[in-house]
């Protein structure tokens, strides 16, 4: 039989508590931003542009103007761009929290739905953002009473100091890969073949079209992210140059960017940078990842040039983007993300929820 929906009350009686939780959750964190002089913003949800990374997949509408021409919009992966205006507009802290929405996800750990929590602090290292990431993972506990965060038999402690490592000695630890042996001295380039013999030496499946960036994104997530935030949080940092997505490149080793990601349980938390304000770089970028998306989906997103025009304006700053579901989910010791949502999304195969 399918389950009851959602809205039945004798679902949501065993639903409840932990939504219950979620609201907590929330409200806590938003004390803790506007403790801070945070700026609570509210992003619009059309865009231009929904991002421009090549994996990432928008939900498309139109938007139909008074003179009834239909324009192509998109629902924002991510209120990124919008809050990188802000900051070129003045705006020093700001945060938000945010419905996303990402096609084509849909699992325990994904939604084409979800709530994003993104903030940025004017002017501060990124090293700042992870005193933040670990406070918020406190928060979360606090606020649930839980003692341990838990999914899939893997826990964390929530209140012990995240472990700090880069990807490089992650790579090297738990896959047994010198990722640097297949990076450029100037970070611009990766060899993809050197990297594959190492992968498949340790038993990473392999395509022939796989890019260096798929056999990245392969091993860290079969050998890597199985064995972060065991025991406490890891902050996992020191992303190669070529993964640098929105970070600046780290001024002590072109090979590698500001970039870092929370983890707990194995679970991805969070993706954080030392933001890149050099526009002609993230055109570059932005159309690489555009080039590579044609190849493998064969299709394209707009560039948004407002954005790229704005980042040229847009001061030293941090940022970093959590998934509020992700970390209801872990503090509640949920098993599902639709289990700790509010009205999840439907499922198009039939009404159970």
């Amino acid at each position: 039989m399918p389950p009851s929906p959602f809205w039945s009350k004798e679902r949501h009686v065993d639903r409840r508590p932990r939504l219950a939780a979620r609201a907590r959750i929330v409200s806590a964190l938003r004390r803790y931003f506007e403790a801070d002089r945070f700026v609570e913003i509210e992003p619009a949800i059309l865009q231009a542009s929904p991002g421009n990374e090549a994996h990432l997949h928008a939900f498309t509408t139109q938007l139909i103007g008074a003179d009834g021409v239909a324009r192509r919009a998109f629902l924002h992966t991510s209120p990124e761009f919008a809050m990188k205006k802000l900051l070129a507009a003045g705006e020093e802290r700001i945060f938000a929290i945010s419905r996303v929405f990402r096609n084509r996800e849909r699992g325990a750990l994904h939604a084409p739905e979800f709530t994003m929590l993104e903030w940025y602090r004017a002017g501060a290292a990124y090293e700042t953002a992870m005193i933040d990431c670990a406070e918020i993972v406190r928060i979360a506990a606090v606020e649930t009473g839980a003692a341990e965060f838990c999914f899939r038999d893997r826990r964390c402690d929530p209140l012990a100091s995240p472990e700090r490592l880069s990807v490089r000695e992650a790579f090297s630890r738990y896959a047994r890969i010198d990722l640097f042996d297949s990076l450029a001295s100037d970070g611009k380039s990766a060899d993809r073949e050197r990297l594959g013999i190492a992968a498949a030496r340790e038993g990473v499946r392999l395509a022939a079209d796989d890019s260096w960036s798929d056999i990245f994104s392969r091993i860290l997530v079969e050998k890597v992210e199985p064995m972060l935030g065991l025991g406490r949080s890891t902050i996992l940092c020191e992303y190669p140059a070529v993964e640098a997505a929105l970070a600046r490149i780290s001024p002590s080793d072109p090979r590698i960017a500001e970039r870092f990601e929370l983890y707990a349980c194995g679970v991805e938390l969070a993706n954080a940078f030392g933001e890149l304000t050099d526009a002609a770089e993230q055109r570059r970028r932005f159309e690489l990842e555009m080039a590579e998306k044609q190849r493998v989906y064969g299709e394209t997103y707009p560039l948004d040039e407002d954005f790229l025009d704005a980042l040229g304006h847009m001061p030293a700053a941090s940022g970093v983007a959590l998934g509020v579901d992700r970390l209801v989910m872990l503090a509640c010791g949920a098993e599902r993300i639709d289990d700790v949502q509010w009205t999840p999304v439907f499922h198009p195969a039939g009404p159970g929820q």
